[in-house]
């Protein structure tokens, strides 16, 4: 073999010989396991440190095409995530993308603001909404409020009596809590009690009630702090 190696050389002369990619391949896979040294005294066409050179082009080939995603770009996000980002848009056509977001957050889903707006754009609705006006009336009856007042009746008698009647400005519906003739602090508050009852028993909420400086009214929110209704 080396007898044959030195005929090869003294024919070629200064021309190198050239390895193909295979035989590169098949070198450093018989070779590299040899110490330095040894590669050093072998009777070779190439040097050792271009058989260790190959050897290592050859492992780090071999990783990265083991690392290489199977799929090119970042995973597409969970389909559930998806639906769900589509149904808040659709339920709630005012709200853009960071409103979204987070409202996601609240509902513990972990996911990007601009991955909220690439799904938001790919079905084909604005991430950014342009918000309408919003009119006095819209905004009073978002609001989920009440208003109290009193206003004097007079029998066939010619008796006297106070009616307490609230009004609700999301349907403008009326409600008679009741009629006195002598309203006090207490009576208010039972009646209020009465009204918070009735609300829920009908499926309503009311957030705040509107009042003036009357001293029929209690004094203080203690008082009609069961009527969960902010005066």
């Amino acid at each position: 073999m080396r007898h044959q190696i030195t005929v090869l050389e003294r024919q070629l002369g200064r021309d190198r010989v050239w390895f193909a990619p295979s035989d590169r391949v098949f070198l450093a896979a018989l070779l590299h396991r040899l110490p330095r040294g040894v590669l050093r005294r072998a009777r070779l066409l190439v040097r050792p440190d271009t058989v260790l050179r190959c050897h290592r082009d050859l492992v780090s080939r071999r990783h990265a095409a083991r690392s290489r995603p199977k799929r090119a770009g970042r995973p597409r996000t969970v389909c559930s995530i998806r639906v769900l980002v589509l149904r808040l848009a659709r339920e709630n056509p005012g709200w853009g993308y960071r409103r979204s977001h987070g409202e996601l957050l609240v509902l513990g889903v972990q996911v990007a603001a601009s991955t909220v707006w690439e799904i938001l754009k790919e079905a084909g609705i604005d991430p950014v909404p342009e918000r309408g006006s919003s009119t006095w009336t819209d905004f009073l009856r978002s609001q989920a409020l009440l208003a109290c007042d009193f206003f004097e009746a007079v029998t066939l008698s010619g008796a006297r009596l106070y009616v307490f009647a609230v009004i609700g400005h999301a349907g403008w519906r009326i409600r008679v809590l009741g009629a006195t003739a002598h309203p006090t602090a207490s009576w208010v508050a039972q009646a209020a009690r009465n009204l918070v009852m009735d609300l829920e028993d009908a499926g309503c909420r009311a957030r705040f009630m509107i009042r003036d400086r009357d001293g029929k009214y209690p004094a203080s929110r203690s008082s009609i702090s069961a009527c969960q209704v902010d005066t």
